[in-house]
């Protein structure tokens, strides 16, 4: 059967017929014999048959929604905080690498969401961009916790080792997010954001220095030196008036619960310092601080030691009552009664006694000395109804972390607890308390004698 309109390109002849011999139909040129055409295995893709591997997209493998999805938010968190164009392809290059890393493949979508925030966080360290969990949390709405889990695991999967931050390096960032400048508020309500960041940055390192940062997360802190920088550099009666609540209406911020807290403990420390200060008109109170702090960050220093060298010294007059009944009743008693009496208590004898008034003799005439080191205090020598009566020695000291101020002893029942008949053996945590220094060991040996104990030898102590 010949086709009409078509002829040979070898010859030129219009001779052309459909082969029908073969499996497939062909057409042929009747004189020369050229295949014109014919169907083959690898045709159309549209024709629904086999086709080779290159002409799929199985090369060119395309990315998946979620990762389109992901490298947007990656691109919109790097345009809020204003980020430049270098730190933004870094991020998208780390999300890349994570999402198809065999560690991420399996994970669930809410990490997957959360590590566009850890490959921003981790490009803004590179550099040189101090920003915090909490910010970019707090973009994602995302929780801390798994956030700062996922970011281990993917500065360990892509082997980064990004730079440590301390949280002095953070505030000059975190000011920039409170909107405290004329266009956005009040005159009387504006403040310079330099000089918001330096007095913020000094307030913190005080709050450093008396143990508030230890343990506690950084944005709330932040938040709590910002609104008492904000406050203390024209505390006038409108500023005084706010409330932390109405403070982040004002900046456009979000609040945190634990700042309210920062800042009772930071104004507790400021009235304490305040109350140093020589040329104070009134009792420094929280109502009344604000007016001093510019005069107490500038000698704070100073200030912190004459606090710690004011609470010895209220400590030691509390305890010297009790000192010396306890003096008088070793010389009114008998030799007999006091050995009785040590047999009933072995915990107290006249050696603690010694090494009490030792203690107290020696923070009085050693001025060089650290001020956070208390004399040793027993439980009978220690006057009832004052700080030094609580078990716990951070009940002693003006300063010390919040994880020991705040620690959980653990209960023990009367059931279990065990008589005490002095033969129990000794820690090694309470050894020190039993050695004696060459001077307790002569007071004691002038007590023994006083006492009589001549058959009794010193070089048993």
């Amino acid at each position: 059967m010949s086709s009409v309109g078509v002829r040979c390109p070898d010859c030129g002849s219009s001779d052309v017929v459909e082969d029908d011999l073969f499996s497939q139909s062909q057409r042929v040129c009747a004189d020369c014999g050229y295949v014109l055409s014919e169907d083959n295995l690898t045709a159309q893709h549209s024709e629904g048959t086999d086709v080779r591997y290159s002409q799929t997209t199985a090369v060119a493998k395309l990315p998946c929604r979620n990762q389109i999805k992901g490298l947007q938010r990656v691109c919109a968190i790097c345009r809020t905080l204003r980020l430049n164009r270098t730190i933004e392809a870094r991020a998208q290059t780390y999300y890349k690498q994570a999402y198809e890393h065999p560690n991420f493949i399996k994970v669930r979508l809410q990490k997957k969401e959360t590590l566009t925030g850890c490959c921003v966080l981790v490009s803004c360290r590179l550099h040189q961009w101090p920003v915090t969990i909490g910010t970019i949390s707090c973009l994602l709405e995302a929780d801390p916790v798994i956030m700062a889990a996922v970011y281990k695991k993917m500065v360990k999967t892509l082997n980064i080792e990004p730079p440590i931050f301390g949280i002095t390096d953070v505030i000059d960032t975190h000011c920039q997010e409170y909107k405290l400048s004329s266009p956005h508020v009040p005159e009387e309500l504006a403040e310079n954001v330099k000089d918001l960041t330096k007095r913020a940055v000094a307030l913190v390192e005080l709050a450093a220095d008396s143990w508030i940062v230890t343990g506690r997360t950084p944005v709330p802190i932040m938040m709590a030196s910002v609104f008492l920088a904000w406050q203390s550099l024209k505390p006038t009666k409108i500023r005084l008036k706010f409330s932390l609540g109405k403070f982040c209406e004002l900046a456009k911020v979000k609040k945190h619960k634990a700042a309210v807290k920062r800042i009772t403990e930071m104004k507790e420390v400021l009235c304490r310092l305040g109350q140093e200060l020589p040329w104070k008109e009134a009792e420094v109170k929280p109502d009344n601080v604000m007016h001093l702090v510019g005069d107490i960050l500038e000698h704070r220093y100073g200030l912190l030691w004459s606090a710690l060298r004011t609470h010895e010294e209220s400590l030691l007059s509390e305890l010297q009552p009790r000192l010396e009944d306890t003096a008088l009743e070793i010389q009114t008693k008998t030799p007999c009664q006091i050995v009785g009496k040590v047999e009933q208590t072995p915990a107290m004898s006249c050696m603690d006694t010694c090494e009490s008034n030792a203690g107290s003799d020696q923070q009085k005439g050693d001025e060089d000395t650290n001020l956070c080191t208390l004399p040793k205090l027993s439980k009978d020598t220690v006057p009832q109804g004052s700080q030094a009566t609580a078990a716990h020695w951070t009940k002693r000291v003006l300063f010390c972390p919040p994880s020991a101020r705040n620690a959980k002893c653990r209960r023990v029942e009367g059931s279990l607890q065990k008589d005490i008949t002095g033969d129990e053996d000794i820690s090694d945590s309470e050894i020190d308390t039993y050695i004696r220094t060459p001077q307790e060991v002569r007071e004691f040996c002038e007590a023994r004698k006083l006492l009589d104990f001549d058959n009794i030898s010193c070089r048993d102590v």
